[in-house]
């Protein structure tokens, strides 16, 4: 069986990757489960940028082909914060419940479309022959009033999908992997996969 490395180690995400790539029938690895642990600098400007250096950077490393991503919350009342610092925001040891309620504090002035917001993902694919790809998704939504939903991770529980009527958290997991920016920029990528004979 074929396999890949994405770079990361980020349980929630590699459950999704998981089940959006169950059909390629290929092996997909955490950096954890690869037995890699590398200190990347993620210094880009851009999404596009971070997502490649992660993936050239392990692809380096290994030899293999490392998908990795870049993805975050951009927040257009406050100038589309907290974008490629979305892990970062207020520290990364703090929790999301703190980081998701600041938010909200944030916005308390802001009114109808001045809460609109989104979901950005990049996924950039390194191969070893030097080559890389990338794809970016988003999924637009706007800043909810409160926590709402438990399923997913990170900021899920703010996006509010007004054509849900519920938050991506309260989404069940097949519903987000069907519209979430990762599931759309990850069967996007699936094509790059399969050009490179996957």
């Amino acid at each position: 069986m074929k396999r890949l490395i994405f770079a990361t180690s980020n349980e929630g995400k590699m459950k999704e990757i998981r089940m959006i790539l169950s059909d390629m029938g290929v092996e997909v690895l955490s950096l954890k489960e690869a037995g890699i642990h590398a200190d990347i600098v993620e210094d880009g400007t851009t999404f596009e940028e971070n997502a490649i250096i992660k993936a050239k950077t392990i692809c380096k490393l290994t030899g293999e082909v490392v998908l990795a991503d870049d993805s975050g919350l951009e927040v257009d009342y406050l100038g589309g914060a907290p974008g490629i610092y979305s892990a970062r925001f207020m520290g990364e040891d703090t929790s999301y419940t703190i980081k998701n309620n600041a938010i909200i504090d944030k916005l308390a002035e802001a009114k109808g479309t001045e809460r609109s917001a989104r979901f950005v993902c990049v996924i950039a694919a390194a191969f070893p022959d030097g080559e890389v790809a990338t794809t970016r998704a988003t999924i637009e939504g706007e800043i909810g009033y409160k926590e709402e939903g438990t399923n997913g991770f990170g900021y899920d529980p703010i996006l509010y999908l007004p054509e849900y009527g519920t938050t991506t958290g309260g989404l069940s997991a097949e519903q987000k992997n069907e519209i979430s920016h990762r599931g759309k920029a990850l069967r996007l990528m699936k094509e790059e996969l399969r050009k490179h004979g996957f």
